[in-house]
């Protein structure tokens, strides 16, 4: 299964935390690192578009509120699925930033 950065971070983050519901706003630390960070409403669509997904994979669950048109999700808690792979990243060595470049001498 292949998932984002920012789907693993989310995947460790609610596994190092050992509460049941974590808010949402624990996330947006992901963008404290990078230089080039994005504005922080696209951040939230982002986040949002992140843990949908991770939802329909059966990763976590979602809880929030629902109105007509939209659903507002809150906090999330992980399901045993969620465990297993965030469980499984945690135990993974982390990947250099190595650039390939393919420079030929002539």
């Amino acid at each position: 299964m292949k998932l984002s950065g920012l789907q693993k971070f989310i995947l460790r983050k609610t596994w190092e935390i050992k509460k049941t519901k974590i808010s949402r706003d624990n996330f947006y630390s992901f963008y404290d690192k990078i230089k080039t960070a994005p504005a922080k409403k696209i951040r939230a669509n982002i986040i949002t578009k992140s843990i949908e997904r991770l939802i329909e994979r059966g990763l976590v669950i979602g809880f929030g509120e629902k109105t007509q048109h939209k659903l507002f999700i809150t906090h999330i808690k992980l399901t045993p699925l969620g465990k297993k792979t965030a469980q499984k990243l945690l135990g993974q060595q982390a990947e250099l930033p190595f650039k390939k470049s393919r420079k030929t001498n002539r």
